[in-house]
């Protein structure tokens, strides 16, 4: 090649040394734009055919080398609608090419960037500091599900959000094995226990033998008989005996005895009133204001205040009462009702299980006050078990109803978990709660969200509380979290998600074309972009800076001047050589 090829290496090393500079240069200008990828120069050698011996260095060419693949620091912004990815995918995006009717027109082909600064415009639409505007996928708003697979440009509402009925309640607590609420007495078993009876008005009566009153009570039983009385707590019999015939001595052990001697005569009314101070005194809590005596001439039995329990009478001398359970009307098993006549009793029988508030059709509130009332025991012989209230009428007075029963048994084992096949859910029917109709809601506890296990404080835990209601509201502001989602929020309190941010990535992400404002669009070279529509990677309220590094750049600055430099030397070292080539001729 010799003088000639040298100065045209020269001359193709110093065309690579001002591209390079170009990109030097183009790479500390946008150091500070958002998302910008540098530039790197490459160099090619150009080696010419020839013998091994002849081989000579020959030509360069340079190339630019994209650096898409190595990202930015990504810093914290104050502007919700900022994002950043910290991945190798890009935002899509799409230009904005015109208005029509006063809407905008778009070009319908996707481009992708790493500028996150999207701001909200004229039009409620969301676009970069380059003019490109964010695209991504919609989601159904009452499913919170995405619609659609084909990404398009989001636009944003500032229209009311319509109310959403509740419907589904979510609740999960732990139930203490024993409740201590005010009714409550460590010293009367099931004191703890909310019993129907109380509510429905029922006592346990047995109806005997009419007798006169103040007449001896040997002429209505006679020594020697017996009379069993039962509330549910320990049987007592009762043995008559002529106290003037001497000492009382049982022809049964723990038989209790009643004179009735016939000298000085024992008045009926007295013998049923020593019955009456032993029933009460040693016949269980339950017959703690047990009744015995002579009413309107008949020998009347019942169990006073408590009006739960049953009555069972028996023995030889049974006084006139029906042999067995004496409770004519028998006390419900569950409530469906608690009237505001009972709202005290019940509130001292029930534990408070929170409050929640909840949203008819058109957006009224209710609120909901639940409570827990046990209404049977497993130390009564039968198994633990507890019903759920609701007040449905805070201004209920007399016998309107109050609280209403949810309608479902919650039933426990000694383990302290439900029954099989358990509670996951119930529905309480037409929830009406002062005059406000929410509709049937289903009550959700999922797999052992109800139990029951000892708690010292014998209140209820409520772990979760919460429900899918809300009123309507006005749009106040919107976001975009570190899932893709871009969030509007509104003045009743509600977060909402309207659409999913679509990032792309590439097989060859550094074929891509780069184009103004930080975009780039898809080549043959780079593949199709291939749609990620999870969200991975994107940092709410963040912006990556550009990758730039400027010392970086101005030590590369110095080799290229430096290259520059000597290639020059060579030119001027050629241009000698061929001027005293020309002199040989001389």
């Amino acid at each position: 090649m010799g003088i000639y090829g040298a100065l045209s290496s020269a001359v193709t090393g110093l065309r690579a040394q001002a591209h390079a500079l170009e990109n030097i240069s183009g790479n500390i200008a946008n150091s500070q734009t958002t998302g910008y990828k540098r530039i790197e120069t490459d160099f090619l050698d150009l080696i010419p055919d020839a013998p091994i011996k002849r081989q000579v260095p020959g030509a360069v060419l340079a190339q630019s080398r994209g650096t898409n693949d190595v990202q930015g620091d990504i810093k914290t912004v104050s502007n919700e609608t900022f994002i950043a990815l910290n991945s190798n995918g890009f935002f899509v995006v799409e230009p904005k090419v015109g208005q029509s009717d006063g809407n905008a027109v778009f070009s319908g082909s996707n481009f992708f960037t790493r500028r996150g600064d999207f701001e909200i415009d004229k039009d409620g639409l969301l676009v970069n500091g380059a003019g490109y505007y964010l695209k991504g996928l919609p989601i159904d708003t009452v499913t919170g599900n995405i619609s659609g697979s084909v990404p398009e440009v989001i636009k944003l509402s500032n229209a009311f959000l319509p109310a959403q009925q509740t419907n589904r309640i979510n609740y999960q607590a732990n139930l203490p094995q024993l409740p201590k609420n005010t009714g409550y007495n460590a010293t009367i078993p099931g004191s703890e226990l909310l019993k129907s009876g109380s509510y429905a008005g029922v006592t346990a009566t047995a109806v005997g033998d009419a007798v006169t009153p103040g007449s001896n009570a040997a002429a209505t039983v006679a020594a020697g008989e017996t009379l069993t009385l039962n509330a549910g707590g320990g049987a007592l019999t009762f043995e008559f005996y002529d106290g003037a015939a001497g000492a009382f001595v049982p022809t049964t052990a723990g038989n209790r005895g009643i004179d009735v001697r016939t000298s000085p005569a024992v008045t009926i009314e007295a013998a049923l009133a020593e019955i009456q101070a032993q029933f009460r005194a040693d016949g269980g809590p339950n017959a703690a204001s047990a009744t015995i005596g002579v009413v309107n001439g008949v020998i009347t039995a019942t169990l006073g205040n408590n009006k739960t329990s049953v009555l069972t009478t028996g023995g030889t001398a049974d006084l006139g009462f029906t042999p067995g359970a004496n409770n004519p009307v028998p006390p419900p098993a569950r409530l469906a009702t608690i009237s505001a006549a009972n709202d005290a009793l019940f509130q001292s029988n029930s534990l408070t299980g929170g409050a929640i508030t909840v949203y008819a059709q058109n957006g009224a509130p209710a609120a909901v006050q639940l409570r827990w009332a046990k209404i049977d025991s497993a130390a009564t012989g039968s198994a633990d078990t507890w019903n759920l209230f609701y007040m449905s009428d805070s201004a209920a007075t007399g016998a309107q109803p109050k609280w209403t029963n949810v309608g479902q048994d919650y039933t426990f084992g000694p383990d302290g978990s439900l029954v099989a096949p358990g509670v996951p859910s119930t529905v309480i029917q037409d929830l009406t709660v002062n005059g406000v109709v929410i509709g049937d809601v289903d009550l959700e506890h999922e797999s052992n969200g109800i139990s029951q296990f000892a708690d010292v404080n014998g209140t209820v835990s409520t772990s979760t509380l919460n429900q899918n209601g809300y009123g309507a509201g006005e749009f106040v502001s919107v976001a975009i979290n570190d899932s893709g989602r871009v969030v509007a929020s509104y003045s009743n309190g509600e977060r909402i998600d309207i659409a999913q941010v679509v990032t792309a990535q590439f097989n060859a992400i550094n074929s891509l074309k780069r184009l103004d404002g930080g975009v780039f669009a898809a080549t043959s070279e780079s593949g199709e972009a291939i749609l990620d529509l999870s969200g991975t990677g994107i940092i709410g309220g963040s912006l990556e800076a550009s990758n730039t590094d400027i010392s970086d750049e101005f030590t590369k600055l110095i080799v290229t001047q430096q290259a520059y430099a000597a290639g020059t030397r060579i030119v001027s070292a050629a241009d000698d050589m061929l001027q005293e080539a020309l002199n040989m001729i001389r």
